[in-house]
């Protein structure tokens, strides 16, 4: 056996593997921070969006930054979304004013300048109009040092709530829907929901034009503010007109009932089962001699006491 024989035999040891390393920043390089998003705008209503962007090369540099708007409608010519710029200078920078698209500025070496874009959708805009705006900070150093980052805008309808004299909604409702009609106002549709006194609700593009509208007509009281200072209202606030809970929601197994309609009507009783699809509950009398479940409508009967609160 040589001396070299136990070495040989020996697996050899694998390398450890070196760290990765970063690539050394270049003369010229720029990032934009912006979260990308598709959003749908009622007419008149606006966002705000916070920009950055970075200087990430390694000597002083000019930061082109410039928008570019890509529109699309049925229309021929629709009417501009507003779009202004606050950072760039000390006084606004209006797009839609100026026409103009680009600016630049200077930054240093790991340099930031924070940006604030507001885009307002047009009270002249169609239902599905759409804006792309691809926010772009170009290096002027070296133009293939670039980021992109793009927003997505829609058009929708709005809900604004008018206010009418009480038991006068109908009327009300009639009269908008007959005087939007003849002026083309882009009405989608008109809510007088039954269990609601003194307000009629309309689906429109336009809350602004509409205002004008209500003001001639007899009975209505005017346009209501929404949540802040605007004149829209949520979907969601209108939602337990559109689909109307069941009659026995609200009521729990356990709950303690009194009976106000039917053949039983002033006996108390305790709720068994509860079939919300034919809106029915079944309950236990009380002083029934015997116990024997009685199914009633959910309507008939009144709610004297929660399970949850014994």
């Amino acid at each position: 056996m040589g001396l070299l024989d136990d070495l040989a035999k020996t697996p050899p040891t694998k390398p450890e593997p070196k760290p990765e390393e970063r690539p050394a920043p270049g003369r010229y390089g720029v990032k934009l921070e912006l979260a990308e998003e598709k959003v749908s705008l009622t007419a008149g209503q606006a966002k705000d969006y916070a920009v950055v962007v970075t200087n990430t090369g390694t000597e002083d540099d000019a930061i082109v930054f410039r928008l570019d708007l890509v529109y699309n409608s049925e229309v021929p010519e629709p009417p501009e979304w507003i779009i202004k710029v606050w950072g760039i200078e000390e006084k606004v920078w209006d797009i839609t004013f100026t026409k103009v698209t680009e600016k630049e500025f200077m930054l240093i070496p790991e340099g930031q300048r924070e940006i604030t874009l507001t885009i307002t959708c047009p009270k002249g805009a169609r239902f599905g109009d759409r804006l792309n705006v691809v926010v772009n900070a170009i290096s002027r150093g070296d133009p293939t040092a670039f980021d992109a980052k793009t927003l997505s805008f829609t058009a929708r309808q709005a809900v604004v709530a008018v206010k009418s004299s009480i038991g006068h909604e109908r009327a009300v409702a009639d009269s908008i829907f007959a005087r939007a009609k003849a002026k083309d106002l882009g009405i989608f549709a008109i809510l007088a929901p039954a269990n609601l006194r003194g307000y009629v609700f309309v689906e429109s593009m336009n809350p602004d034009r509409l205002e004008e509208l209500v003001r001639g007509v007899r009975r209505a009281r005017g346009v209501v503010k929404g949540r802040g200072e605007e004149k829209t209202i949520a979907f969601s606030d209108i939602d337990l007109y559109l689909a109307p809970k069941p009659i026995v929601s609200g009521i729990m197994e356990g709950d303690i009932v009194e009976l106000v309609a039917g053949p039983f009507k002033g006996e108390k009783a305790r709720v068994q089962k509860i079939d919300e699809t034919k809106e029915e509950i079944t309950v236990e009398l009380f002083e029934a001699m015997v116990r024997i479940p009685v199914t009633v409508r959910g309507d008939h009967v009144r709610v004297l006491q929660k399970e949850e609160e014994k």
